[in-house]
């Protein structure tokens, strides 16, 4: 979804001078794109043995539905001050309506589909029995090595997100999409290079429980977005009202959550695919 509107937008189709366009294509490719979500989680189920229906129900409902309670509280904050801004009921349950009636649906359909593609077989046979994992060094735990392998894509985006804040806060118009691309493509390859990395050296270490930490050493960098986004708050902005304060903790909550899954999956798939490669190449006798 990420790709394809940024493309629209560096080909000029997404004019910030057309008010509600951005977002309006992002809501769109959400729920058309939910075949195709529907389809890598099957595959990724599959690769895992972990062939559930339950996960593929969790990828058409747990991140919209949080994202749209999320949402329907901030609203609500809209609707008791009389703001112009206020989405009516009636536009909420046609979103709804499109989650239910569209994206969902096609989460399923996709997952039937990547049910029925081909089982990837790993290269090498695991052994039954899960080896113990030896005792690792203090700079390979979870609470240090997460956390610093977070600040490299949060550092990747740090300057063009002060702009993006300024757009959001400071009612500047926002033009530069084709920088915006690239800062994008840097921030994938960097959570690729760390994850790879990090998932290269747990490995070293024989520590093979590496598909969470790879997520989340890339993911942590939403929560440095959070972070950054209070520091933008005391001191450049001027907000006063409490309900103005929710308002903003409430929408940058929200875009903190979707660069924790954006970033944390960039990690994850190329964690993925280097440990296929690497183990691809083992010749068993």
């Amino acid at each position: 979804m990420t790709v394809v509107t940024l493309i629209f937008a560096v080909l000029g189709f997404l004019s910030p001078a057309n008010r509600g366009g951005l977002l309006t294509a992002m809501l769109l490719l959400f729920y058309l794109l939910g075949g195709y979500g529907g389809y890598v989680a099957a595959g990724i189920c599959k690769s895992f043995k972990a062939q559930s229906w339950a996960t593929i129900f969790g990828v058409g409902l747990v991140f919209p539905g949080v994202m749209f309670a999320i949402y329907f509280c901030l609203n609500l904050v809209h609707w008791s001050k009389n703001a112009t801004s206020a989405i009516p009921a009636s536009s909420l349950l046609v979103l709804c309506g499109m989650w239910f009636g569209i994206s969902l649906p096609l989460v399923l359909l996709g997952g039937v589909v990547g049910f029925k593609r081909p089982t990837w077989n790993p290269p090498c046979e695991v052994n039954a029995v899960p080896r113990q994992v030896p005792p690792q060094n203090w700079y390979f735990k979870s609470y240090f090595i997460v956390p610093a392998a977070g600040v490299l894509p949060f550092g990747a985006v740090f300057i063009e997100l002060a702009f993006i804040l300024s757009s959001l806060w400071q009612g500047r118009v926002y033009y530069v999409f084709g920088f915006l691309s690239l800062v994008f493509v840097i921030a994938v390859v960097t959570c690729a290079e760390i994850s790879i990395v990090v998932t290269y050296f747990q490995l070293c270490y024989e520590d093979y429980h590496w598909w969470w930490r790879s997520f989340m050493c890339t993911g942590f960098s939403g929560v440095y977005v959070m972070l950054y986004a209070t520091f933008y708050y005391f001191h450049t902005l001027n907000i006063h009202q409490p309900s103005s304060t929710i308002l903003y903790f409430g929408y940058m909550g929200m875009i903190s959550l979707f660069f924790i899954i954006t970033t944390g999956t960039c990690g994850f798939l190329a964690s993925f695919a280097f440990v296929k490669i690497i183990y691809s190449y083992i010749k068993v006798a």
